[in-house]
């Protein structure tokens, strides 16, 4: 807006739209998703002008529109979410566009054909409570409706909404016309007793926590990114997050306690997990009782993402609610609210950190391969297998070693993990792999059985059923484990390490093409993907003769590894291969030359071992004639 531009503000209906889980719809039919999305928002679009409203943005899944009445915006809600139903019912149900929509009156600022201002903020907070399908609205739009409508409403309790001064009431419309004329209040009444037990208090800290998530795509005004010039430290690589002390939203300050375990609890569940840099606890205090803008937070100790989150207790029940957000952008990437009943105190705190620390993985760092440890009741048994997993992915024999005690560990507390003995079958197959046993054919067999009674907990493993494929790969059944490599995406299409291990089959069977797209299906699917799955897509661009992108993927594959991600020793190899295909044999042998720094014994004999599993032999023998004229020793 120009300077000495006059505001325009006006009162107005807003309703904010977006799609339940539109990321992974585009990462797995982006085609479709696209299709199906341009189709749904003109559909939209008409039935927002049929009730005189005006769509005013639709950016990525999100659409934004506002309307001069209440009463219209939400008859148009009600209409379009009956029309979005009939529409998905055509499409089976992962293909599905659900809509989740929230309705707020506020005064908003038009500049041009846009809107800005708290109105349009508190419409995307109130959108974020809906369940995908569903519509929700804020107290003053519940105010105008009152009994004009033929709907019904459920109370769901009052949220803070940053920059808002007092917390916004929420309802949820209930559509279906036996619910005409219901108010149900299911919200607790909060109440204060002077006589609560701190350890009672603190049990309500273990309550509730996370459900649905949510995209917020709108950036209000009021909210300054943070930048990386700004940061007091430099933005790590990998996830970082802080999270703030959780707010204690009742008159009572003794509740101060239940906010402060959950706060210590969820930051040491999330403490677990290597891929994440965590703020510790001593830090975060200094923020406790302050209003600070998450900016701030992100831009003095250096972290992208902040969590925040608030308690409210009553009785024998409490609410937690939890909210995620980029610092870098603004946008809220996952939010969730959780009501229980209070019982055992320590397992219900361990209940929630779980959820929250899975839900927080699966938008940060694993995807949906997080909620599968999530498939035990036994808060250690998870917490162990989270790191073994973690251990395992950096690929030394002393992390596979670790990892196999911390499995061992796992299914002695709960025999029933089917996840934990699939990570205990893995680190017998990758000492198997690697040559770290005496006996392999030993290790393999392991393998085997481990995996198989991992399935006969949990038949959708997919980690188990990746795995029998790659021993069977190993053991020269290509077909099989190209069987088994497929039925493991149909069981996580949605898993990022699917994709990777079933690009080496189809490397190692020659289907070089098809490894690339697949590789990079799971490059897309985790932003923070491990160093190693750089090898298969390296390797089958060198194999296709399109040795520039090969030379490009390396050299990604070697910054990583001189921070320490991986031994660079291989990685130096698959570089003077290259080079020495290209016919620049003094590149190749000053990456030689590196590679035998690290060990002085590595030979073609040493190769001719580590990628034994071509199903054409001719694969590796270009590979070995290409090193042997960069230099390296027979």
């Amino acid at each position: 807006m120009t300077t000495g531009q006059r505001v325009t503000r006006k009162l107005k209906a807003i309703l904010s739209a977006d799609v339940k889980g539109y990321s992974i719809l585009m990462a797995d039919d982006e085609v479709h998703t696209v299709k199906k999305l341009k189709e749904y928002r003109d559909s939209m679009s008409y039935i927002i002008q049929s009730h005189s409203g005006r769509v005013v943005d639709a950016v990525g899944d999100n659409l934004l529109a506002e309307f001069s009445s209440a009463v219209d915006a939400v008859q148009c809600s009600v209409e379009i979410q009956r029309d979005l139903k009939q529409k998905n019912k055509e499409l089976t149900e992962d293909r599905r566009l659900e809509f989740r929509i929230g309705i707020n009156i506020g005064d908003v600022i038009h500049e041009e054909d846009r809107i800005y201002g708290s109105g349009v903020n508190v419409a995307a907070r109130v959108e974020g409570l809906a369940e995908p399908g569903g519509v929700c609205i804020s107290q003053n739009v519940y105010d105008h409706l009152k009994n004009k409508l033929k709907l019904g409403y459920e109370y769901f309790g009052e949220y803070a909404v940053k920059n808002i001064k007092d917390p916004v009431r929420v309802y949820k419309v209930l559509m279906e016309p036996v619910d005409a004329g219901k108010l149900i209040d299911k919200n607790p009444k909060p109440f204060v007793k002077p006589w609560i037990f701190p350890a009672i208090v603190v049990l309500a800290v273990v309550l509730t926590l996370i459900g649905y998530q949510l995209y917020q795509k709108i950036t209000p005004p009021e909210f300054e990114p943070a930048s990386k010039e700004n940061m007091a430290f430099p933005l790590p690589e990998k996830p970082s997050i802080a999270v703030l002390p959780f707010d204690n939203m009742s008159s009572d300050p003794k509740q101060d306690n239940l906010a402060d375990g959950v706060t210590e609890n969820i930051i040491s569940g999330l403490a677990l997990i290597p891929e994440m840099l965590v703020i510790s606890r001593y830090s975060m205090l200094t923020y406790k009782g302050k209003h600070v803008k998450v900016q701030q937070v992100s831009e003095e100790l250096g972290v992208r993402y902040v969590l925040e989150g608030s308690i409210l207790m009553s009785k024998d029940r409490v609410r937690i609610s939890a909210q995620l957000i980029d610092a870098l952008t603004g946008h809220h990437i996952w939010a969730n609210h959780y009501d229980r009943n209070m019982k055992d105190l320590f397992n219900l705190l361990d209940e929630i950190t779980k959820k929250i620390t899975v839900e927080l993985q699966v938008k940060l760092t694993h995807g949906d391969m997080a909620r599968l440890w999530h498939k035990t009741d036994n808060f250690e048994a998870w917490g162990l297998a989270v790191k073994a997993w973690s251990t395992i992915e950096h690929f030394s024999r002393e992390n596979v070693n670790m990892a196999q005690q911390l499995a061992e560990r796992a299914v002695k507390l709960d025999p029933m993990y089917g996840f934990a003995w699939s990570l205990l079958a893995y680190t017998h197959f990758h000492n198997a792999l690697r040559g770290w046993t005496n006996s392999p054919a030993e290790s393999y067999e392991k393998a085997v059985s481990l995996n198989l009674k991992a399935l006969e907990l949990d038949n959708t493993l997919w980690c188990a059923t990746a795995m029998l494929g790659s021993i069977n790969l190993f053991q020269g059944d290509f077909e099989k484990a190209i069987e088994l490599g497929k039925k493991s995406i149909t069981l996580g299409p949605n898993i990022a390490l699917n994709y990777p291990v079933f690009a080496q089959t189809l490397l190692y069977a020659g289907r070089f093409k098809e490894a690339i797209a697949i590789c990079k299906k799971g490059i897309r699917l985790h932003p923070y993907y491990p160093v190693w799955y750089l090898s298969f897509l390296g390797l089958s661009y060198r194999l296709t003769g399109r040795f520039d992108e090969a030379i490009k993927i390396f050299n990604m594959q070697l910054e990583r590894a001189k921070q320490g991600e991986t031994s660079p020793l291989e990685v130096h190899l698959n570089i003077a291969d290259v080079y020495s295909e290209l016919g620049e044999y003094q590149k190749a042998k000053t990456h030689i030359n590196e590679a035998l720094k690290l060990d002085t014994g590595y030979s073609l004999k040493s190769v001719r071992k580590r990628y034994n599993h071509f199903k054409n032999p001719d694969h590796l023998e270009r590979i070995i004639d290409s090193l042997r004229k960069a230099g390296l020793p027979e």
